[in-house]
């Protein structure tokens, strides 16, 4: 038995199929865990989603800021110019294809690799058992359906910008997504720069990975991520990080991990898109 982690999908199922291909995929013997975004700008949704979602439990993900979008966006939020998420909404199954994603978690521990999978970052301040207890109780707020659609109409929105253990309601649970399925950069403080994407070393002094922020208290267990596809490399060795998110959708390759051996795999991407200026 293996277990492989899978970086953003972004609705690129011919490059999943590709990959499970390259890896021997097993569905009775190995475990497939997405480290989110599972759709959106791609072309194929859907069948990504399907494949996934009939995979049952020999499959899972963690959700990505796409995939809570595609949530929004059909529980009436504005969809942006870029989406490709109509095939899905109109499908005859969206329903039971959006319930199944909302049962989906926010983070994911594999134990006996000692790995924490999730779709963006962390602050500082938290511990692994501290993320899995508020990716847990946040995960509840967006399964439950009357609680996921007054959340999602509070969800868009940067603040609050810092962990404190006093925030409740929509403040808490909206930090909590925005870090684990938004965050990449903070400041010397531990303070959310959500706004800045690309590479570090474009990105001023004072913006610090949030991998690589001094005294991370999640520093105990080897941590895989997605969402940052400019990043420019995998692994992180000092800082115990992989970045599995190499942007297949831009023209990169989808990466593969095997969590046992640290083994990579990757596909080159089929429909590139063109990156906005």
């Amino acid at each position: 038995m293996s277990t492989f982690a899978i970086g953003d999908l972004q609705g690129c199922f011919d490059e999943l199929v590709d990959l499970l291909g390259l890896i021997s995929f097993d569905k009775t013997r190995d475990r497939l865990i997405l480290v989110g975004d599972l759709v959106n700008r791609g072309p194929r949704s859907l069948d990504v989603l399907r494949l996934v979602r009939d995979l049952g439990g020999a499959a899972d993900a963690v959700l990505g800021n796409h995939d809570l979008h595609l949530l929004a966006v059909a529980n009436g939020a504005k969809a942006s110019r870029r989406d490709t998420l109509d095939e899905v909404l109109e499908a005859s199954d969206c329903e039971d294809l959006l319930d199944w994603l909302a049962q989906r978690p926010l983070a994911i521990h594999e134990p006996l690799t000692n790995t924490l999978l999730i779709h963006a970052g962390l602050p500082p301040q938290w511990s692994v058992a501290q993320t899995l207890a508020l990716a847990s109780e946040a995960s509840d707020v967006i399964a439950d359906g009357s609680s996921r659609s007054r959340f999602l109409n509070a969800m868009y929105g940067d603040l609050p910008d810092q962990w404190q253990d006093k925030l409740k309601g929509d403040d808490r649970t909206r930090f909590v997504v925005n870090c684990l399925t938004r965050w990449r950069y903070c400041d010397g403080k531990g303070r959310a720069l959500l706004k800045l994407k690309g590479r570090p070393e474009a990105r001023p002094d004072l913006a610090i990975p949030w991998f690589l922020a001094p005294q991370r208290r999640s520093r105990g267990s080897r941590i895989v991520f997605g969402h940052w596809s400019t990043l420019g490399q995998i692994h992180w060795p000092a800082a115990n990080v992989y970045g599995l998110d190499t942007g297949c959708i831009w023209g990169g390759p989808l990466t593969a991990m095997n969590l046992e051996s640290n083994e990579i795999f990757q596909v080159p991407s089929r429909t590139p898109l063109v990156p906005e200026d």
